[in-house]
């Protein structure tokens, strides 16, 4: 159990850049509604991913780069755990079933 708190403890202490920190709060953005948002939002999807998302796709991104020997993470490691984070985070609307979309391709899309 000390072992896990201290990984824990750990990866919160990881810096983190500015770009990483804005590519994740920009690609949490992409998946709600708003004049600036993505056409496929519009059309396929009817719930978007909240504020915690982007807390959770920076300290998964610096997990991943921990766990592959870096020391800060980078955008790649956001997009690398984005599909866990936010898969459960979206709703697709009966438009994007009956168009054959899923929140997996919307969220490859939106990456």
């Amino acid at each position: 159990m000390k072992d896990i708190v201290m990984y824990q403890q750990l990866v919160r202490e990881v810096p983190v850049p500015d770009n990483v920190v804005e590519y994740a709060v920009k690609l949490v953005g992409k998946t709600r509604k708003s004049e600036n948002a993505p056409q496929i939002t519009k059309d396929y999807l009817s719930w978007g991913a909240g504020p915690r998302a982007s807390q959770f796709l920076v300290l998964g991104a610096k997990c991943h780069a921990l766990l592959n020997g870096k020391y800060s993470p980078d955008i790649e490691d956001v997009k690398a755990v984005a599909m866990p984070i936010l898969r459960h985070r979206l709703v697709a609307n009966y438009k994007a079933q009956a168009n054959g979309h899923t929140v997996e391709s919307i969220v490859k899309e939106l990456l």
